[in-house]
């Protein structure tokens, strides 16, 4: 379930205010909104790393990492066709979505059922491995290396191998990681105020539900910084610096 963009706002709103901290307009909020979301999004891959390392435990809802692979699973986007183009160059395209994050398995349909991984490598193992006739590429073991940050090119680039290369068959598939989309708080102005209006545009969080309060302490830091409120930053600091030490122990 997403986290409400309005009852983040509510609370940013309720505990700024308080001791007239200072007003947060709709247009700043949603600001900080997007940076906080992307703040807790890329420290998931960080933290994933960091517990990775470390001995997980077996309590069913209390591993770190399985809570974290958890939270990522909800931008996870399994088997998407590749584009791709035949011929020499057999350079393939990645998905065209906006939100688009980090690239996963690439993989090819040889036959029914039977998918074939193409690993990741660098362009200069490439060129070792090509100088070895049992280590080279082939249709049965099948690299590939970044082009550019939309395209792959997929080794053997032979014109006629065994796996296609033609745009629309998609028998080149991909997983890949896609960011959260920028939420935004869409309002109505009544009597000089801004209310809250959710038929319009309204986008809300899309992290775990768990990350409310995150969200909110993240969001008033940004805030604090913007109205130039040093307590309003230090509370907030605080607050995540308590979280961070909780989860982390």
């Amino acid at each position: 379930m997403a986290v409400s963009i309005d009852t983040v706002y509510q609370k940013v709103l309720a505990i700024a205010n308080k001791e007239q901290r200072g007003y947060i307009t709709p247009q700043e909020f949603n600001l900080f909104a997007n940076q906080a979301q992307m703040d807790i999004f890329e420290q998931y891959f960080y933290d994933i790393n960091q517990f990775g390392r470390a001995p997980g435990n077996d309590t069913e809802y209390s591993d770190m990492l399985t809570i974290l692979e958890e939270k990522i699973a909800i931008f996870e986007k399994d088997n998407v066709a590749m584009s791709a183009l035949a011929g020499s160059t057999a350079t393939a395209t990645l998905p065209t979505d906006v939100n688009f994050y980090r690239l996963g398995t690439v993989f090819y349909t040889k036959s029914a059922g039977n998918l074939i991984i193409i690993e990741k490598v660098k362009a200069k193992e490439v060129q070792l491995m090509n100088q070895t006739a049992l280590y080279a590429p082939s249709s049965a073991r099948p690299v590939y290396v970044r082009k550019n940050e939309t395209q792959i090119i997929i080794h053997p680039t032979s014109s006629t191998p065994s796996y296609t290369h033609n745009a629309g068959n998609g028998n080149i598939n991909c997983n890949y990681i896609a960011k959260p989309a920028i939420p935004k708080w869409t309002y109505t102005v009544v009597v000089n105020k801004a209310l809250f209006n959710s038929t319009t545009d309204t986008q809300n969080f899309e992290l775990h539900e768990s990350e409310e309060e995150s969200l909110v302490i993240k969001i008033l830091q940004l805030a604090g910084i913007s109205i130039k409120d040093t307590l309003l930053i230090q509370t907030a600091s605080a607050a995540e610096s308590s979280n961070v030490q909780q989860e982390k122990q």
